[in-house]
């Protein structure tokens, strides 16, 4: 289970993530990812009613937290199918969070598409790998610009 500071619950903060966030899909995951995503909800509260030292040290802050949310649609089967892949999702990204080396503050969308329901675990994990990389990744120049 993730931490309930890494847990993505409100909608505006999926929306902000899906919106303003970079896209890659792999295999049966879509993973957006936002690295300016907002931060957490009580340190910009203490942040606004308290002022900060100057020197940055012995701030106690500590920096927000990588959060992730997960959405997976009536699309992908019904709801004990639905929650068995929320649950393999979750568990995966629990393992990796810390290995991709995500800034802090990075908000993490994964969205399981309809193949996720007889998607094995292996396969779940390779795909959550190589959309994650492929998101960080810089983007392409377009061919476009002639």
């Amino acid at each position: 289970m993730l931490a309930a500071a890494q847990r993505l619950r409100r909608s505006t903060d999926f929306a902000v993530a899906i919106r303003g966030g970079r896209r890659a899909s792999r295999g049966v995951l879509v993973v957006h990812l936002d690295p300016t995503g907002p931060s957490a909800p009580d340190l910009s509260a203490e942040t606004t009613t308290t002022p900060e030292p100057a020197s940055g040290a012995g701030a106690g802050h500590e920096p927000p937290p990588v959060r992730a949310g997960f959405v997976v649609s009536k699309a992908v089967g019904g709801a004990v199918i639905r929650n068995k892949v929320r649950r393999r999702l979750r568990h995966l990204v629990r393992e990796r969070l810390d290995g991709w080396g995500l800034p802090p503050g990075t908000t993490l969308v994964v969205r399981a598409l309809p193949g996720a329901a007889d998607a094995p675990y292996a396969r779940l994990g390779v795909d959550l790998d190589a959309a994650v990389a492929a998101a960080r990744s810089p983007r392409k120049p377009s061919r476009r610009s002639r």
